[in-house]
């Protein structure tokens, strides 16, 4: 190595993520992989689970590859009820391929009922399942609005994430 090259170092990347989904389907409610109310479910074209749905998008962008609506468009019939869990999975392999590993991700689900903590272990294991990854690289919690906005008054849930990402120089 020459006096002026820099030894290789890891390359870190952040990403952030965010979803918003209407609520009130004829299905059931489910968040990170989890069913967390038997009705009133998330209103969209694939199962619009938010907490998976920001993830994958905080993934995407930590990578520069793009976003959800561009790699799962809402018109494209393979879509329709999909399993979010699956985008996960598909996102996190294509990451793994380009040389990305994750280092954490972290998750603010926003819904005004039902209360979360009670199904925040079980959405911490199926997200890092769906990620191949374990379940401390995980992180799960919840805020209410504060019965302000749609949030606030129950008609909506959304969710913030953030990734961190590592890739080998």
């Amino acid at each position: 190595m020459s006096r002026h090259t820099a030894p290789a170092s890891p390359e870190y990347r952040v990403g952030s993520g965010y979803d918003l989904h209407r609520l009130g389907a004829a299905r059931p409610l489910r968040i990170g992989g989890v069913e967390v109310a038997p009705s009133g479910g998330a209103v969209g074209h694939s199962d619009a689970d938010v907490a998976l749905h920001a993830l994958v998008d905080a993934l995407l962008g930590a990578a520069g590859m793009g976003d959800i609506g561009r790699r799962y468009p809402d018109d494209d019939p393979a879509n329709l009820n999909a399993d979010s869990a699956r985008f996960a999975a598909e996102t996190m392999a294509e990451l793994r391929a380009d040389g990305w590993e994750l280092v954490n991700a972290d998750l603010t689900i926003v819904l005004q009922r039902p209360k979360i903590a009670p199904f925040a272990a079980a959405m911490q294991a199926s997200i890092a399942a769906a990620l191949g990854t374990l379940p401390q690289r995980v992180s799960v919690k919840a805020k209410t609005n504060e019965g302000v906005d749609a949030l606030g008054a129950g008609a909506a849930a959304a969710c913030h994430a953030v990734a961190l990402v590592v890739r080998e120089r």
